[in-house]
């Protein structure tokens, strides 16, 4: 920042007195942080705190002016200093800037409670028993050291484990001894070899595993297994635990038995817990928000898994499998964008921490369209789409969705849980679904037999004026691919009069198009608002069967895209020369057709929204997975119909 910047005095009054005070009135309350460190410039001053750094540049006369607040900061507090620099002056102006700055980047901290009155002896008494709880080291880091120091002496600090002796409970004792804050070691015989528990109550709070338990317990769970080791989020002790045997379950797999233990993967373990105990007991922010980790989702705990080759640990987002603790049971706001959805990918994920396979294109082709692979129950799944992202997407949701049903395989079953990226996006694949049931069924029955009566041609063909994904689609087809394929166009009209229209890509024979191989048949469905978009997903669809039959032959799902995805992956705006023919400004033209086309669909096939849980009987891993999805703000919705209006059917070739 530029002092130069700085305009003049805001707080005085016309006849040049200051109205109210400024932030050179109140320096007194201030001083530089602990561990500041500060480089004279030759016009300027640099500043270097905890975490942050500031850079103030300006005349000559800067340094000169630093040199000044320097000596108010440390000594009186800035009296004198206000006194000289007159209100209204350049030099006050400047002034208020630069502490202004120093603010902005918690570059200050109150003064201690003995500078500033006879409150320095509040909490004195108590101090011995937690030693030197107030350290530097809570001044460069705390907002109110005093507090914190005053939170960190009123604790009771535990440290619980199957064997108090051993080299993990040792370790996170030693952490907290020199952190200042003395903890007392006990045996728990009921805690699992390897894991240790660090409780913090208040004073005369109850046990940490009484049925009761205080306000203010904090815990954490510290886990070291062969290879492995983690760290749960700070939380009650029942939900620490809960977390602890989550977290040893997921890394299970993960444990590599033989071979001697890192010497510095229990200090490691170790002592991340204390910090984390001791920065919740004292106010302060959790040590993985200092981590600077994009991929760590605000609003969502996060665990510190710590591997032995090579050593090093890692937060990650946690999304447990059991909810005790009030912040972690409050629902989770759904997921309303694309880029929420795909930030939210790595968490489900995760290779240590997750609950899914990760989606990864590898040496699949992501031309014409984008696949993406992985493994569900050991079983391949191909996805695609026109861009790898929206691919992905679709992947996890229907790995989602066959984890869930355990077992239900293929593309269109009714029965199973319709999976989200948020609600509206999980309505509309569940919609679809049924869409094209109702569909299946009226193909059954024939065209002028039970609710489907009435047929007529809905004709289409690749003519200009088309919509252009669906003639860019077609065109991959039969041209690029060399696909000899027909599309039959079905329009469903529902009672309240909503269009609903069905596009099926089909051939007669095994495909054989430069040199990929796919049966006949059925290459390719949607179920959209309009014609020209039923056919431009229809041909998607069926692009990404040929790709994937030459590419993947061994894929046991395959997964095809629709038009659910528009609502999330709308940008806010388009670029000018964005029209119709580029996928975000065609998403943008799906989107604002999607709620009227869920209400047809609606009326159409008597799908009421249900969410979906888990039975009572349900496998851990699925209860495990559902809880991970709704944590993460995705949603799960039952895709089973109810009542269906009957439809009027009309269908055409091209």
């Amino acid at each position: 920042m530029t002092v130069d910047q700085a305009g003049p005095d805001t707080a005085t009054s016309p006849e040049g007195e200051r109205a109210t005070p400024d932030a050179l009135d109140s320096l007194g309350r201030w001083t530089l942080r602990p561990g500041v460190s500060v480089t004279v410039l030759p016009h300027g001053v640099h500043l270097r705190g905890w975490i942050t750094s500031v850079t103030l540049e300006g005349g000559a006369g800067l340094p000169v002016l630093w040199g000044r607040l320097a000596e108010a900061l440390a000594g009186d507090g800035g009296a004198e200093l206000a006194r000289a620099a007159v209100a209204g002056s350049p030099l006050r102006a400047a002034l208020v800037t630069v502490i202004g700055q120093l603010h902005d980047h918690d570059l200050l901290v109150e003064r201690p409670a003995g500078e500033k009155g006879d409150a320095a002896g509040e909490n004195g008494d108590a101090a011995g028993e937690n030693g030197d709880a107030a350290g530097p080291w809570l001044g460069a880091v705390a907002d109110r050291p005093a507090e914190a120091a005053a939170a960190l002496i009123r604790s009771r600090v535990r440290v619980l484990a199957a064997r108090p002796d051993g080299p993990l409970a040792r370790a996170a004792a030693r952490a907290l001894d020199r952190a200042g804050v003395r903890a007392a070691t006990a045996e728990a015989a009921d805690l699992p070899d390897g894991q240790v528990v660090l409780v913090a109550a208040g004073p005369g709070g109850p046990s940490p595993f009484a049925a009761e338990q205080d306000a203010e317990e904090r815990a954490v769970v510290v886990g070291l297994r062969p290879g492995v080791g983690f760290v749960t989020p700070v939380g009650s002790a029942r939900q620490a635990r809960a977390d602890a045997d989550g977290l040893a379950d997921r890394l299970r797999p993960r444990e590599a038995p033989g071979g001697a233990e890192h010497p510095g993967l229990p200090a490691l373990l170790a002592s991340s817990a204390a910090q984390r105990l001791i920065c919740a007991v004292a106010g302060l922010r959790d040590p993985s928000a200092e981590a600077g980790d994009a991929r760590l989702i605000s609003g969502l705990p996060a665990a510190l898994v710590a591997e032995r080759e090579p050593l090093r640990g890692e937060y990650r987002t946690w999304a447990g499998p059991v909810l005790v603790d009030a912040d972690r049971v409050r629902p989770r706001a759904d997921v309303r964008t694309l880029t929420e959805a795909l930030a939210r990918i790595p968490v489900l994920t995760d290779r240590l921490a997750g609950v899914l396979d990760e989606p990864d294109p590898g040496a699949l082709p992501q031309l014409p369209a984008a696949l993406v692979r992985s493994s569900v129950a050991g079983e391949v799944l191909v996805s695609g789409s026109a861009r790898a992202d929206l691919a992905r997407l679709e992947a996890v949701c229907r790995a989602a969705e066959l984890l869930l049903g355990k077992g239900e395989s293929g593309l269109e079953g009714e029965g199973g849980p319709a999976v989200g990226a948020g609600a509206v996006h999980a309505r509309g694949r569940a919609l679809r679904r049924a869409g094209a049931a109702v569909r299946q069924q009226g193909a059954r029955a024939g065209d002028t037999a039970g609710p489907f009566g009435g047929a007529a041609p809905v004709p289409w063909s690749p003519e200009p004026g088309r919509h252009p994904q669906a003639l860019h689609w077609w065109s991959v087809l039969v041209r690029r691919l060399g696909v000899d394929a027909d599309v039959a166009v079905s329009r469903l009209d529902t009672v309240g009069g909503g269009a609903v229209f069905h596009a099926e890509v089909q051939v007669q024979a095994q495909v054989q198009a430069q040199g990929r191989t796919a049966t006949g048949g059925v290459l390719g469905t949607a179920v959209e608002a309009s014609a020209d978009e039923a056919v431009a997903f229809a041909a998607l669809s069926a692009v990404v069967r040929v790709q994937a039959a030459a590419d993947a032959p061994h894929a046991r799902h395959l997964v095809t895209p629709s038009g659910a995805v528009a609502s999330l992956a709308r940008p806010e705006a388009t670029a000018p020369w964005e029209d119709a023919g580029w996928t975000t400004a065609w998403l943008a033209e799906s989107a604002a057709r999607e709620p009227e086309l869920q209400e047809a669909l609606a009326a159409l096939t008597g799908w009421s929204q249900q969410p979906w849980e888990p039975p009572a009987d349900a496998h851990a891993d699925v209860r495990a997975l559902w809880s991970a999805l709704r944590q993460c703000g995705f949603c799960v919705l039952s895709a089973r119909p109810g009542h269906r209006t009957h439809p009027t059917l009309t269908e055409g070739s091209r």
